[in-house]
């Protein structure tokens, strides 16, 4: 054994012995197994897509619900581009109401409404993915677009909440104590907001006390993102202008949004661990722990596409030397 993985072995001994470290280590492995980046960057791409139709379908039901008050239209749209850093201006300059009446109007409304089910779509792949839920139990076509349509409500009514939460602190407070208050209040919406979006995007078969933990995490992460991110957004914005111009725009809203969904990853992973109690994982394999194998277990399960169908998943013993495969080999059913 080298010095390089003789010390690397007794960091990984060391924080498998001790919880917090073990608990984190169990977050990022399991980040990795699930391939959370990718699922963030999912999650970007289709946010990215649906971020238009989206602004234009509440600008539009806006105008009919507060006809006659602008200037509640007004806040509402700005307390939502207000979370987009830089770009909000941009984004504001080209949202609008879509004019029409009758059938026309409907089926613009319906056009926008398609355009943004993907995001909501992939959101709850990547729970499903985070969760290991078997292919099999996954819900069908007709539940995940009724989840969509909640998700998207409870999305409207956190921000009509913000929005009369960041106007009562400001009309109540003021100076710092305004900026303060605004801040923690935010980071306790955002907390509920995620909460109740947790709640919509899980499986039914997990409680809401096992999302409390991710969503207490993201909830001040989402604030501290919607705060500095206007500094993060414009480190990248200038190196990215000289090169790419007017897309160095898109470049920017792309890195927030990946940026928020790391974060919505990160919060569901650290829920799936505290609630399975997958720690202590091990850097090093072999040996593998406990936790290892059930994750391993969970990821292979979660392949099955039909009731027919049936995973076994065996391991060798943990003495299996290093450069080996450790998997059994099977002989595939003739008739499967």
């Amino acid at each position: 054994m080298n010095p390089v993985e003789r010390t690397l072995r007794a960091l990984d001994r060391a924080q498998q012995r001790h919880t917090a470290p073990g608990m984190v280590v169990g977050v990022v492995k399991k980040y990795g197994d699930d391939r959370g980046g990718l699922l963030a960057a999912l999650i970007a791409y289709y946010g990215f897509v649906a971020l238009i139709p989206l602004l234009l379908l509440l600008s539009t039901i806006l105008s009919f619900i507060l006809h006659g008050h602008p200037g509640a239209q007004k806040a509402i749209v700005d307390s939502a581009l207000a979370d987009f850093p830089i770009i909000g201006d941009q984004l504001r300059q080209n949202v609008h109401t879509v004019q029409g009446s009758g059938l026309a109007l409907v089926v613009a409304l319906l056009g926008l409404l398609y355009g943004a089910l993907g995001i909501a779509q992939v959101l709850q792949h990547a729970m499903a993915e985070v969760w290991n839920v078997p292919g099999v139990i996954r819900p069908g076509y007709f539940p995940r677009l009724a989840r969509s349509l909640l998700l998207f409500t409870t999305l409207a009514v956190g921000l009509l909440l913000a929005t009369a939460a960041a106007t009562l602190v400001a009309t109540t407070l003021g100076g710092q104590a305004a900026r303060i208050g605004a801040l923690i209040l935010s980071a306790v919406i955002n907390s509920g907001l995620c909460l109740a979006c947790f709640r919509i995007l899980t499986p039914k078969t997990v409680s809401i006390r096992a999302l409390l933990p991710g969503c207490a995490i993201a909830g001040p992460l989402f604030t501290i993102l919607q705060a500095f991110g206007a500094l993060l957004v414009t480190h990248q914005l200038r190196h990215a202008t000289a090169i790419y111009g007017f897309f160095a725009t898109v470049i920017g809203l792309l890195s927030w949004l990946y940026l928020a969904a790391t974060i919505t990853v990160y919060a569901a992973e650290t829920n799936v661990v505290l609630h399975r109690r997958l720690w202590p994982r091990s850097i090093l394999q072999p040996p593998l722990t406990e936790a290892d194998e059930e994750v391993l277990e969970s990821i292979a399960n979660q392949e099955e596409r039909r009731p027919e169908q049936h995973v076994d998943v065996e391991f060798k013993d943990d003495s299996t030397p290093p450069g080996t495969s450790g998997r059994t080999e099977t002989t595939p059913d003739p008739e499967g």
